[in-house]
């Protein structure tokens, strides 16, 4: 039995004699089937010719990429706290130099992710470390591979630790989620928030859709609801998905005013 990965999305699915029919997460409208049809790889293929990239990123936090860049292309974060770290998001690649390296940074105590396209090959870092990871129950029917170690949560918030809490606010999928790291921004607060708040390339902007490759948009009402859901929370930076996509400071009134741009956009 073989846990294949999607080539293009980065998924890891539960184990079986052959190579999957087809992806259910790429054939979903917020994705999208590689332009060369459906492709897998395994975990030990991608050790082969990838590695696992760590770059300090802030006091407490640091990047863990892959190199070259694979499917999605995200880079996941480990948020040191004293009462343990979390790994929020996660990446397809897992290899025995990332581990030492992530160990010598005090390991990881909780795995959450934002939304399903980032599950890539959470249970691969759930064993590594024996992490628990949460992922919200809403999301639940895109889990590829089930195990014990998955967690779901309901609600619209939940504590992991003194810090650390996950904010649900929907609209990518109904379970997206965001992290607030509060003593991030050297004690200002960091929202990190995958792809629910999109960092857009001027990076003073954040965006919202609902598909990002295929470009489907929120209706306004949903983006109302997030910005609403968002102004309740102190922050002043925001750690998107990919390497450098980040509003360093001010980034609350930076939710706001993207906020307020898409819906005026909306109306016209």
């Amino acid at each position: 039995m073989e846990n294949y990965i999607c080539k293009t999305c980065g998924i890891q699915y539960a184990g079986t004699e052959m190579e999957p029919s087809s992806c259910r997460i790429c054939e979903d409208e917020r994705q999208y089937v590689g332009w060369e049809g459906q492709h897998w790889t395994t975990l030990k293929a991608l050790q082969q010719t990838y590695h696992n990239e760590l770059k300090p990123l802030e006091p407490g936090l640091t990047g863990i990429g892959i190199q070259p860049s694979f499917a999605i292309g995200q880079r996941a974060l480990l948020v040191q706290t004293p009462a343990g770290n979390i790994l929020w998001d996660c990446i397809s690649l897992l290899e025995n130099a990332a581990v030492k390296e992530v160990e010598a940074l005090g390991g990881i105590s909780a795995i959450a992710i934002s939304h399903p396209h980032f599950y890539s090959s959470m249970v691969e870092w759930s064993k590594a470390f024996h992490a628990p990871v949460y992922l919200h129950a809403d999301d639940r029917e895109w889990v590829m591979r089930p195990d014990s170690n998955i967690h779901f949560w309901e609600g619209d918030t939940k504590q992991l630790m003194d810090g650390i809490t996950l904010h649900r606010l929907g609209g990518h999928f109904k379970g997206s989620t965001v992290l607030h790291w509060r003593e991030g921004a050297g004690g200002r607060g960091a929202l990190l928030s995958g792809d629910t708040l999109q960092v857009v390339s001027d990076r003073r902007y954040v965006s919202f859709m609902y598909s990002f490759p295929n470009l489907i948009p929120m209706s306004a009402k949903v983006v109302r609801g997030i910005a609403d859901r968002v102004e309740k929370i102190e922050f002043d930076r925001i750690y998107g998905a990919w390497w450098g996509m980040v509003v360093d400071k001010d980034a609350k009134a930076a939710v706001a005013r993207s906020a307020e741009r898409y819906l005026a956009a909306l109306r016209a």
